[in-house]
């Protein structure tokens, strides 16, 4: 049987960064009530001219400067994300043409902040199948462009980034080991973004910026967290006790804090940067994840646990052991900043 995992890494956040003191001020919040209730302190925004695709690019060009080889074989694309460049062409064709990967099958993927890990369970599928050899995978957002920037219960959270990841088969004992998806409409109108219609199903109104009802989704999110990590856990025959470390959807640090007590994974094996990102939706978990490889706490034959949860609503969880023998994915492959090609341009 093939044993599939990730087989390289990269990322990519805009250079303007959004400080607290920047909605706080403009929104007469007290000073520092914004980190004390969800844990962030900054986020980037894209710049003018820069897109969903733009960002996974630049993600991509990260990854190849650190590992020139690590297209070779690709050969479908999947671009997890909730704000495209467009309904159609796919973000993801809009990538892979301008990465060399032009006619290969790209599609994007809709679940919002629970995309990557989606995507990551559909690249291992469509590989034990026949389908693939190689999937190159992003999860990215610009959610910046999206938001009103004068509601205090989104503006505030959201950030905009991309990190992709390469799959294919690594050797025996690594890689992935299982995946929990779900989802439940009913949850929609507590975390949405509406576009072409105006209603939900049940007559609901809908409207065309990111809405949140937080109290509902900060118990939807606990108990999605808790109930997915555990489920994951016991397909893949491991308890909580060998888990190296816990990867979670970065969207607010209590609810991260809720979740681990929850299925008892102490937060000292917790990766954690939305201090410094905020919510990226679909990029969160590769971001984590390649910083966490950068700086060396990931390692070689480490058990890894992602959890995510998204709107729509969403949720998804995956086991793997994480094989550290390809370049980018060590300790010493992106210590230096990934450079700033500008769109349409990937060099090694």
């Amino acid at each position: 049987m093939k044993h599939i995992g990730i087989t390289a890494l990269g990322m990519y956040v805009p250079e303007r960064t959004v400080t607290n003191a920047d909605f706080e001020g403009r929104m007469g919040m007290e000073s520092g009530w914004i980190e004390s209730r969800s844990g962030i302190r900054e986020r980037r925004f894209a710049a003018p001219g820069e897109f969903t695709s733009t960002l996974g690019v630049r993600a991509v060009q990260d990854m190849l400067r650190r590992d020139p080889e690590a297209l070779s074989g690709v050969d479908l694309v999947i671009y997890a994300t909730c704000t495209p460049d467009a309904l159609f062409p796919s973000t993801a064709a809009l990538v892979a043409g301008q990465i060399g990967l032009a006619g290969v099958g790209a599609y994007d993927l809709s679940t919002a902040c629970s995309g990557f890990v989606y995507a990551l369970s559909m690249a291992r599928g469509l590989i034990l199948g026949g389908t693939a050899r190689k999937v190159l995978v992003l999860g990215g957002e610009t959610l910046s462009r999206a938001l009103d920037q004068n509601d205090r219960d989104t503006a505030i959270l959201f950030g905009d980034g991309c990190g992709c990841a390469v799959v294919g088969e690594v050797p025996e004992g690594y890689g992935f080991q299982d995946f929990v998806l779900g989802a439940d409409s009913a949850g929609g109108p507590a975390l949405y973004i509406g576009h072409l219609a105006d209603q939900f199903p049940d007559g609901q109104p809908m409207r065309d910026v990111p809405t949140m009802n937080g109290r509902e989704v900060f118990k939807f999110a606990v108990r999605v967290l808790g109930d997915s990590g555990t489920q994951v856990l016991e397909k893949t025959g491991i308890s909580n006790a060998d888990v190296d470390w816990l990867i979670p959807h970065q969207a607010n640090i209590r609810i991260i804090e809720a979740a681990t007590q929850r299925f008892g994974i102490p937060m000292e094996k917790t990766v954690i940067n939305l201090d410094r990102y905020g919510n990226t939706s679909a990029a969160t978990v590769p971001l984590a994840l390649d910083e966490a490889v950068r700086d060396g706490r990931v390692q070689d034959g480490q058990q890894l646990l992602m959890v995510v949860f998204g709107g729509g609503l969403s949720w998804a969880a995956c086991t793997m052991k994480w094989w550290a023998g390809a370049p980018s994915l060590r300790a010493d492959s992106g210590k230096q900043a990934p450079e700033q090609p500008a769109p349409g341009q990937v060099s090694a």
